[in-house]
C-alpha cells in the first residue's frame, strides 16, 4: 500500500539493521516520516527479518480474513467465509430458499475438500475447481446474497489453498480456541492498566495453553519454575520434542 515512489526506491535497498534507534534514523534519512508509511515499512522490515532468520516465505497462515494476517502464503477459513451467507436475513420465502441453496453449495464443496485432504488427486481437484467456479459465478438477483457469493470469487485462491497444500486445515478453529481464555478474561476484567500488565496477561495465557497441549500441569510447571528446581523440561524444548515425535 505504499506509493509507487517509495516502492521503487525500497525495492533496490538492501540493509541490515538490528537496533531500533538505528532503524528510526534510517527512516528519517529515507524521508519515510508519515505514520502510515512508517508502519508499513516497519512491518515489512520485521517480515524481512523473519525470512532472513529462516522463516519460509511460503509459510501458510490460515485466518478469518483479517488484513493483519494476510501475509506469507495466506489461506482463508471456510467457517468465517460461510458466515457472510449464513448471517443474511431473507425478507421472503424466495430469498430464504436462495440462501439455503447457497449454503448447501458451500458445504458440498467443503465436504469434497475434506475428502480431498484424505486422498489428494487431480480428478477430485478439478471437480472442486469446477464446483467452486459454478457456485461463485452465480447471480441470484438477491443483491446482498450475490455480494456474499462474489466474496468467495474474490478469495478463490485463499479458499482453495488446500488443493495445493492438503495438510492445511480448512478453518482456524484451533487458533480461535487458543485465544478463547484470553478473550474471556478480557470480557470479564477489561483491558490491563499498563504495558507490563498486558505482557504478563498474554505470557501466562500462552504458558497455560501450551502446558495444556503438552499434557503438563500448569500449576506444577509454575511451582517448578518458582522453586527453581526445574525438574520439568523447558516448554520450548518440550514443543520441539513433541513436533519431532509427530505429537
Amino acid at each position: 500500500e505504499l506509493p509507487k515512489k517509495w516502492l521503487s526506491k525500497l525495492e533496490n535497498i538492501d540493509i541490515s539493521i538490528t537496533d531500533k534507534e538505528e532503524f528510526g534514523v534510517w527512516l528519517i534519512k529515507e524521508e519515510i516520516i508519515t505514520p502510515k508509511n512508517i508502519k508499513i515499512v516497519t512491518e515489512s522490515a520485521l517480515i524481512g527479518g523473519l525470512t532472513t532468520q529462516g522463516i519460509p516465505v511460503d509459510l501458510s497462515i490460515v485466518s478469518d480474513g483479517a488484513r493483519q494476517f494476510n501475509i506469507f502464503d495466506h489461506a482463508s477459513c471456510w467457517i468465517h467465509a460461510e458466515r457472510g451467507v449464513n448471517r443474511l436475513i431473507p425478507l421472503d420465502n424466495e430469498n430464504k430458499k436462495l440462501v439455503k441453496n447457497a449454503r448447501d453449495d458451500i458445504w458440498n464443496i467443503y465436504q469434497k475438500l475434506k475428502e480431498y485432504k484424505v486422498n489428494p488427486n487431480e480428478s477430485m481437484k478439478q471437480i472442486i475447481y469446477n464446483d467452486f467456479d459454478e457456485f461463485s459465478g452465480k447471480v441470484t438477483g438477491y443483491e446482498t446474497l450475490d455480494s456474499a457469493i462474489n466474496s468467495f470469487k474474490k478469495n478463490k485462491s485463499d479458499l482453495l489453498k488446500v488443493l495445493d497444500k492438503p495438510y492445511l486445515p480448512l478453518h482456524n478453529n484451533l487458533s480461535e480456541r487458543d485465544i478463547r481464555d484470553y478473550v474471556k478474561k478480557r470480557k470479564i476484567s477489561g483491558s490491563t492498566r499498563s504495558e507490563n500488565g498486558r505482557k504478563a496477561r498474554d505470557t501466562f495465557a500462552s504458558l497455560k495453553k501450551t502446558c495444556k497441549k503438552l499434557a503438563i500441569s500448569f500449576k506444577e510447571y509454575l511451582q517448578d519454575r518458582i522453586s527453581g528446581e526445574k525438574n520439568i523440561t523447558n516448554l520450548g524444548e518440550s514443543v520441539k520434542l513433541a513436533y519431532a515425535s509427530g505429537g
